[in-house]
């Protein structure tokens, strides 16, 4: 199950186009930490690895229901944190 949204890719894309950065230049690696076992309705959870290949440099954010990883991506972003 794909925990990140069309519409938050969409934004990420946003974010790295209104910086004039290469979409192609970051990878996203999504892990789900979801517990399948539980009965009750239960909130979809994860992690977002965003790695920039030509710096090397990686950031990892909350993802799933509720989560504002975009916006703390170019938080980082704007603090040079992947520079």
């Amino acid at each position: 199950m794909k925990l990140i949204e069309p519409d938050e890719i969409a934004d990420f894309h946003a974010v790295l186009h209104a910086r004039h950065l290469a979409v192609d230049d970051f990878a996203l690696h999504e892990i789900d930490t979801t517990d399948p076992k539980t009965d009750e309705i239960f909130a979809l959870t994860g992690f977002v690895t965003v790695t920039r290949k030509s710096t090397g440099h990686k950031r990892q954010y909350p993802i799933g229901d509720g989560s504002h990883w975009v916006e703390e991506f170019q938080r980082d972003l704007q603090e040079g944190i992947f520079d």
